[in-house]
């Protein structure tokens, strides 16, 4: 397929990012990992020994920082549909994190205890159609608010990505009713121009 103007001025922006080219110098597996980072230096959610769960983990890249930051005195444990390139540290389960199946296996591995950190930095496969990409958007930070409410623990903390627009607010009341603390992040990492933010709850109310 013969690449648009478009497309070749996105590419030429992704390989000139400052933060692409730190994650190819790096390691990482995508230059997510910088926002993660950045959010984690300022709230410091990834502690030793921290059980973290990263929800829509594929390339990897969050995993990696959650891997580092955690050590192995707790637990990382990464769900995807997609496969994920194994990481040290990281206990994956291929599957949608929704299904009754694939959370009956995720709470076998971690013994049936609750979580300290929930992270999902998950987006929609993008249709193109923006009222259809943005209410998918919202319902998989729902999802993921519904796997934080059940599996972390009453001072645990949940980070989500959420793109602003239609549906965004109603989103914040829900954490709002579920966390007793809702701040908003936008890490440097994350382009000007996107509509993304992070949402970050702490202890369950």
């Amino acid at each position: 397929m013969k690449r648009t103007k478009t497309s070749k001025a996105w590419m030429r922006e992704h390989l000139n990012d400052p933060y692409v080219q730190r994650a190819n110098a790096e390691g990482y597996r995508a230059r997510a990992a910088y926002k993660l980072m950045e959010i984690d230096d300022r709230d410091h959610l990834l502690k030793p020994g921290a059980r973290v769960v990263d929800l829509g983990a594929a390339p990897g890249s969050w995993c990696q920082v959650a891997a580092a930051r955690c050590g192995t005195g707790g637990g990382v444990f990464a769900l995807d549909l997609l496969a994920v390139e194994p990481v040290v540290g990281v206990n994956f389960l291929q599957g949608d994190f929704s299904d009754d199946a694939v959370l009956a296996e995720f709470e076998r591995r971690v013994g049936g205890d609750k979580v300290d950190v929930v992270l999902s930095d998950m987006a929609p496969n993008i249709s193109g159609v923006a009222t259809v990409d943005q209410a998918r958007s919202i319902m998989l930070c729902e999802l993921a608010l519904d796997f934080a409410a059940n599996h972390l623990h009453v001072q645990g903390s949940f980070l989500v990505k959420v793109f602003q627009g239609e549906g965004f607010m109603e989103f914040r009341k829900q954490m709002e009713q579920q966390f007793q603390s809702v701040q908003t992040r936008k890490p440097k990492a994350s382009r000007d121009r996107s509509a993304e933010v992070y949402l970050l709850g702490r202890r369950q109310r």
